[in-house]
C-alpha cells in the first residue's frame, strides 16, 4: 500500500509505504531523475532536508525515515535490525516509486543501506555516493571497535541513552575531538526543533536494536566493484579519526577509488547543505 499527500505550504509530497514489519514514511521534492537520499540512525529524513531542497530543481529527490525511526513505525514487535532488512526496504521503496534506476546517496548509517542495495539490486542503482559510512568491520583494529561499541550498548543498559550517546559520539568524532557544540534552541527554526525531538525519541530503539547489528555489516566489495553503478566515497574535510572517516578511507581503498572531499565533518551534509548539494550533483553528473 502506497499513500501520498502534498503539503501545500512547502510543495513536499509525503507518502507511506507498507513493507513487511513496518510502514515507511517518505518525502518527495522536485522534478527530474530520481535521487534517493538515505539518512543514518538515529536521524531521519529531516537530516537531509537541506541538500534535498537544494537539489530539487534538478532531481526528484526522495528522502525517508528508516524503519523503527521517527514516522516509520514498526508493525511488528521491536527486534534487532540488520542492514539487509534496511536494504530490502530501500529496494521496495524504489520499486513502488517505479521510475527505473535511481541515483542513491547514503549518509552515515544510511550509507550502509545504500551499499547493500547497490550490491544486491544493482539494476536499481544508476550511481551511488556514500558519505562517511561507519564500517568498523573493515578496520584493522575491528576487535577494538567491537569492544568499544559493546561498551556503548552496555552503558545504555546500565545508565540510559544520555550516557551511551556521549560515548557513541566519541566514536564518530574521534577520541581527541572536542565535544560538539550544542545548538541554541531559541535560534532553531520550528522544523529543526521538531526533528531534534524526533531524534531524541529514536535513541532507545537505536541503542537497543540498531547499533550493534548494523555495525557488524560488511559490504560485498566484489559485487560493488563489478556492478554497473559507479561508487563515490565521501569524507568531510573537517572529520577527524573517528570510525566513519576511517571506514570511508578503508572502503575507498578496497574499491580502488579516490575519496571525494565534502565540507565540514560527519554532519556536513546538514550544516553546509548548499555546498554539499553542488558536490553531489557534480559527482552524479
Amino acid at each position: 500500500m502506497n499513500d501520498i499527500r502534498t503539503e501545500a505550504e512547502t510543495g513536499v509530497e509525503t507518502g507511506t509505504l507498507q513493507v513487511p514489519g513496518a510502514r515507511l514514511h517518505y518525502e518527495v521534492r522536485g522534478t527530474g531523475p530520481l535521487l534517493l537520499m538515505i539518512p543514518g540512525a538515529p536521524a531521519d529524513a529531516g537530516a537531509l532536508a537541506g541538500p534535498a531542497a537544494c537539489l530539487a530543481d534538478r532531481y526528484t529527490v526522495v528522502t525517508y525515515d528508516q524503519r523503527g525511526l521517527s514516522r516509520s513505525a514498526l508493525t511488528d514487535p521491536p527486534a534487532d535490525q540488520h542492514v539487509a532488512v534496511f536494504g530490502d526496504d530501500a529496494h521496495r521503496l524504489l520499486t513502488a516509486l517505479g521510475d527505473g534506476p535511481a541515483y542513491i546517496l547514503g549518509n552515515s548509517g544510511g550509507a550502509l543501506t545504500a551499499l547493500d542495495l547497490a550490491a544486491r539490486h544493482p539494476e536499481q542503482v544508476r550511481a551511488l555516493i556514500v558519505h562517511e559510512p561507519p564500517l568498523p568491520e573493515l578496520l584493522p583494529d575491528r576487535d577494538h571497535w567491537r569492544a568499544v561499541f559493546q561498551d556503548v550498548y552496555d552503558t545504555y543498559r546500565d545508565q540510559g541513552a544520555g550516557a551511551a550517546m556521549g560515548r557513541f559520539i566519541a566514536t564518530v568524532d574521534g577520541p581527541d575531538a572536542a565535544p560538539p557544540a550544542m545548538p541554541d534552541p531559541s535560534r532553531m527554526p520550528p522544523e529543526a526543533l521538531e526533528m531534534m525531538g524526533r531524534i531524541q525519541g529514536n535513541l532507545d530503539h537505536f541503542l537497543a536494536h540498531i547499533l550493534l547489528p548494523v555495525l557488524r555489516f560488511t559490504p560485498d566489495i566484489a559485487a560493488l566493484r563489478s556492478g554497473p553503478a559507479p561508487v563515490t566515497v565521501g569524507i568531510g574535510t573537517a572529520s577527524g579519526d573517528g570510525v566513519p572517516a576511517l571506514s570511508a578511507r578503508a572502503l575507498a581503498e578496497r574499491l580502488g577509488v579516490e575519496p571525494l572531499a565534502f565540507p565540514g565533518d560527519h554532519q556536513g551534509l546538514a550544516i553546509d547543505a548548499a555546498a554539499c548539494a553542488e558536490i553531489i550533483h557534480a559527482a552524479l553528473a
